[in-house]
């Protein structure tokens, strides 16, 4: 069963679908005679599951159920299953219709435990980081009470109580009725992030509302969640017994009764309140600089104005008052000054004690006003768009622990052959900055009580908690002796989930354990030399990794081998295996593409080890223990995981381990209940698109180490990628450091002798004919874009992106009336002429395109062309004959060309033969082109590598292109999920980005 979630009039509804089950004939007959009609009354999606089992499954009994008609793809007869059922679709040219699907639709309060813990789909998966953000604001106190009229809740008026006077009874007056609501509030950083979230909502998750922008839907669902969240969170009532209007919105404000009388004066002030918190960003703000003092007592915030867009433009209120002209600020700054003051008051009370003066430029403080400036103002004004500059050392030094230990005498000479069982000796210290402090010296501070303290000329930031932790702590046991596998677990934890009172800020530990926590265990590490046996000659750099999964392996712990790809992780790990000698198999699992060549390569450089392949419909799984590697797939792992788990595994490693980047999915479920004694992950992306893959990949390393899933996401992935905290990125490197070993090409350092790689971008003008097409495509697909919305416009805009690239490559690519293709196409007549050039110099090329039909295309005309061997190899073919063209590309010393479709060889294939790489048509996910260069581009490869990219000038490859270059950062987040960023363009932007200029015709 497959869980989805989508945005409904009642809130967030769950729908799902089987992920095996054949539909019943019974549903079949009713899907046909409803015929999938795009109006109310759709007929029944086919792969549904009911409500019942729904609720069963997400353990939602008394939630109600609902009806639903949702806009998804399909034909007449059936709607097509969502990918991640793995089911290969029988539609084979889907078109948008409303299909009835059951669905449950439980409050917002149980619909947030239910995120918590279903993660699997896209939708889920991103309802999950929504309600992640609600719990984020909520717990930085990024909330504020509403009161918001609504005709259609019931009118919550009470009767007077007997005994209250005269006045109260304004109860018995009717009133239209109202609700209280807490609401988030977003501003700065957390307004990019939201903006983000609207930008990578799949359309899936407001299929029930296409009408509705993917912003409003996020707001309204993001709303309801901070709602439910602060409720949870307010356990008692405001008011007991409310007795005014205003105490009856404060009773409302808690509990599950939202419903209280309008009153709209109060309504006004909490809209002035909301909209002072909410300002806009003008070209200035006001700015808050804290400084200490020098020996005394007397702190002061220094107000300012600042350039928005410039920091670094930084005037003083004093300059400002003075009348001096200042390049850049407004004509009159003044009264841009004062009216930021006035609503940064709201925020910051204390101000108005500067406020009284008639020219306010400080405010003095004296240290406990410092610390609360700290802990308090600097957050809410920073959120709220105001400039918050704080000295260097705020909220990095702080009071801590440092851990010492050290190996016990009779095993310090041990080596490589520590084991996790060994016992070490551990002392426990307090700590400032990593430097110690005596019992006198934290009972003096104790004694001081003030918050803000100098230690050794540090300012040090305390409150009662971390006193009473400290003093706790040195009452209890400070010195003993552990394991070090305890030890390891209780550092990388205390490191990630340590109490935020008293963290673990140092730790000194010797030996191996000392070597594996210094995150440089590589570089320590005594190299372990090419094995007997191995029919290779290791460079440096792969001795010291095979050190490395050799120390992790005698540890019993799991690693991610995540260098560059070309770098050897295959042989790397084939040396380990070699270098081992165990009695029970190692476990391989990878993508299909890939199973060739883990055969080849342990053939050529571990001619003694038992190799079995496990796939196909021949495979015997008892073969399994007569083995040293077994080979198989992710698909095979899925279906045999249960005869797998019976046997016995030295290790399980999984090849291009972003194929269970995402936990939920079932092969990465699969591979992570293989019982195994270490596990080994291997890519050269452990990040791809979010830090939750790093999460997933880690939990199949080393299960548990970084905790829950749920906390991962709350004290990493929210901090770092909606704030870019980098204490907590600094905090998530040193966790993972120990259990990440990932070295790059591009450092002389690692591989000297790696040839250079050369990118040029290669632009092409249209044909006269080209152009017209291309120019028809965008008047037709705008007029209809004009009129479209939500799902179908995304799926509209995607279209004529795919057909105006068709148009780029050639006019028979879009036509597809097999018609000739020389002299009609500028890009294939510079593919032409490269080709001549690199096959003149005696030189072999690989030719990417991510369209299989015009791959077909190319291979015989370049051919006939050329009058060369043109090789052609596309996911259609059997592996046999994938490894008959491969082979021959390698070994043959006759210069040729291979056309490879984008997908089906992006990762895997060892091309080096090749030393140029053309991108005939251009992907936008920068990740994937290099992971096709790095076909050719890797260890093996003597020549200097020439990349050529092929755009055609004048038209959407060009002004994408500038995008990507204009916002790399943005890009490397944004368009790795793809092109569906830009469907969220408006139509006059897309009318900018399709348009067509006159230089790119020729």
């Amino acid at each position: 069963m497959l869980v989805h979630g989508v945005w409904s009039a009642d809130g967030l509804a769950f729908w799902a679908e089987t992920a095996d089950a054949a539909p019943s004939a019974a549903h079949r007959r009713h899907a046909r005679a409803g015929g999938g009609v795009q109006h109310s009354g759709g007929a029944p999606h086919l792969f549904a599951v009911p409500a019942a089992g729904i609720a069963a499954e997400l353990g939602l009994d008394e939630a109600p159920s609902r009806t639903l008609e949702l806009l998804l793809p399909g034909s007449a007869k059936e709607p097509l299953p969502s990918p991640e059922t793995g089911r290969l679709p029988e539609v084979t040219r889907p078109r948008l219709r409303l299909w009835q699907v059951p669905a449950v639709v439980p409050p917002a309060s149980q619909a947030l435990h239910v995120l918590a813990e279903q993660t699997g789909t896209a939708t889920m998966r991103h309802w999950a980081a929504v309600a992640a953000f609600a719990r984020d604001l909520v717990r930085r106190g990024r909330v504020i009470p509403q009161l918001i009229p609504d005709a259609t809740a019931p009118n919550p008026d009470l009767e007077p109580e007997p005994g209250l006077d005269e006045s109260m009874a304004m109860w018995a007056v009717p009133r239209d009725g109202a609700r209280a609501v807490w609401r988030p509030v977003v501003t700065g950083v957390d307004a990019g992030y939201f903006r983000e979230l609207a930008l990578a909502m799949p359309p899936a998750c407001r299929t029930s509302s296409t009408e509705r922008p993917s912003a409003d839907v996020l707001r309204e669902a993001l709303e309801a969640f901070t709602d439910a969240l602060v409720r949870e969170t307010l356990t008692e009532p405001l008011v007991v017994r409310p007795r005014t209007l205003h105490e009856r919105w404060l009773a409302a404000l808690t509990g599950d009764t939202p419903e209280c009388p309008d009153v709209p004066d109060l309504r006004r002030e909490l809209e002035k309140w909301r909209d002072s918190v909410v300002s806009a960003e003008g070209a200035t703000r006001v700015c808050f600089r804290l400084l200490e003092p020098a020996d005394t007592d007397d702190w002061r915030v220094e107000l300012a104005l600042q350039a928005a867009d410039d920091p670094s433009l930084y005037v003083p209120a004093a300059r400002v008052w003075s009348g001096e002209q200042v390049t850049g600020l407004p004509g009159r700054p003044e009264r841009e000054l004062l009216a930021g003051l006035g609503r940064a008051v709201r925020l910051y009370p204390e101000l108005d004690h500067a406020l009284r003066g008639p020219r306010p430029s400080e405010l003095g403080l004296d240290t406990a006003g410092a610390f609360g400036f700290l802990r308090q103002a600097a957050p809410l004004l920073q959120a709220a768009g105001f400039g918050v500059q704080l000295p260097r050392w705020a909220g990095r030094t702080k009071l801590g622990l440092k851990l010492t230990t050290r190996t016990k005498a009779q095993t310090a000479a041990t080596g490589q052959g520590f084991g996790l069982r060994e016992l070490v000796d551990f002392r426990v210290e307090l700590a400032v900055g990593g430097e110690t402090i005596s019992e006198a010296e934290l009972a003096e501070l104790a004694r001081l009580k003030v918050p803000l303290v100098r230690v050794r000329g540090q300012w040090v930031e305390l409150d009662d908690r971390q006193l009473k932790a400290a003093l706790s702590a040195v009452a209890g046991s400070r010195t003993g002796e552990a394991t070090a596998s305890d030890m390891l677990r209780h550092i990388v934890g205390a490191d990630l989930w340590g109490d935020d009172e008293l963290p673990l800020v140092k730790v000194d530990a010797d030996g191996v354990l000392g070597d594996l926590l210094s995150g440089q265990a590589e570089r320590r590490l005594v190299p372990v030399r090419t094995p007997a046996g191995l029919d290779a000659t290791l460079r440096p750099y792969q001795e010291r990794g095979l050190a490395w999964l050799s120390f992790l392996s005698e540890l019993g712990l799991g690693g991610v081998l995540a260098d560059d790809m070309g770098l050897g992780k295959t042989v790397t790990t084939l040396a380990l295996l070699v270098h081992e000698r165990a009695d029970t198999p190692t476990l391989l699992v990878c993508p299909m593409s890939l199973v060739g060549n883990w055969q080849r390569e342990a053939a050529r450089f571990a001619p003694d080890l038992r190799v079995y392949v496990h796939h196909g419909s021949g495979r015997d799984a008892a073969l399994i223990p007569h083995a040293d590697l077994v080979i198989t797939t992710y698909g095979t792992a899925h279906r045999d995981l249960e005869s797998l788990k019976q046997h016995e595994w030295r290790r399980v490693v999984c090849d291009e381990a972003q194929a269970i980047k995402n936990s939920g999915t079932l092969q990465a479920q699969a591979v992570r209940s293989i019982p195994t004694g270490t596990r080994l992950a291997l890519t050269g992306t452990p990040v791809e698109n979010h830090l939750a893959e790093l999460w997933s990949i880690m939990e199949f390393a080393n299960p548990g180490l970084l905790g829950p899933r749920s906390r991962f996401r709350t004290r990493f992935q929210e901090p770092i990628e909606a704030r870019q905290d980098e204490q907590a990125a600094q905090a998530l490197k040193r966790a993972t450091g120990p259990f990440i070993l990932r070295r790059v090409k591009t450092d002389k350092s690692i591989i000297s002798d790696l040839p250079e790689k050369l990118e040029v971008k290669e632009w092409c003008p249209l044909t006269t004919e080209q152009a017209t097409l291309y120019q028809a495509v965008v008047d037709d697909m705008l007029a209809k874009i004009e009129g479209s919305e939500g799902i179908e416009r995304r799926g509209l805009v995607l279209a004529a992106m795919a057909k105006l690239k068709q148009v780029c490559n050639h006019p028979a690519h879009l036509l597809k009336d097999g018609s000739r293709l020389s002299g009609r196409s500028g890009k294939l007549t510079r593919l032409e002429q490269l080709s001549e050039e690199i096959l003149a110099e005696g030189e072999k090329a690989l030719l990417f395109t991510q369209y299989a039909e015009f791959g077909s295309m190319l291979q015989p005309y370049l051919a006939q062309r050329l009058d060369t061997t043109v090789l052609w190899l596309h996911g259609g073919l059997p592996k046999k004959t994938r490894d008959r063209l491969v082979d021959r590309f390698q070994h043959d010393d006759e210069p040729m060309l291979f056309v490879l479709s984008l997908k089906a060889a992006g990762v895997g294939l060892n091309l080096t033969a090749a030393n140029h790489v053309i991108h005939v048509d251009r992907w936008w996910n920068p990740a994937v082109e290099d992971q096709a260069t790095d076909r050719a581009f890797r260890i093996g490869q003597r020549k200097n590598v020439q990349v050529r990219k092929l755009i055609c000038a004048g038209t959407l490859e060009e002004r994408v292109d500038q995008m990507i270059e204009r916002k790399k950062a943005l890009a490397e987040r944004v368009v790795g999920a793809g092109e569906d960023w830009l469907t969220d363009l408006s139509t006059d932007e897309l009318r900018e980005v399709f348009r067509l200029t006159a230089e790119g015709v020729d």
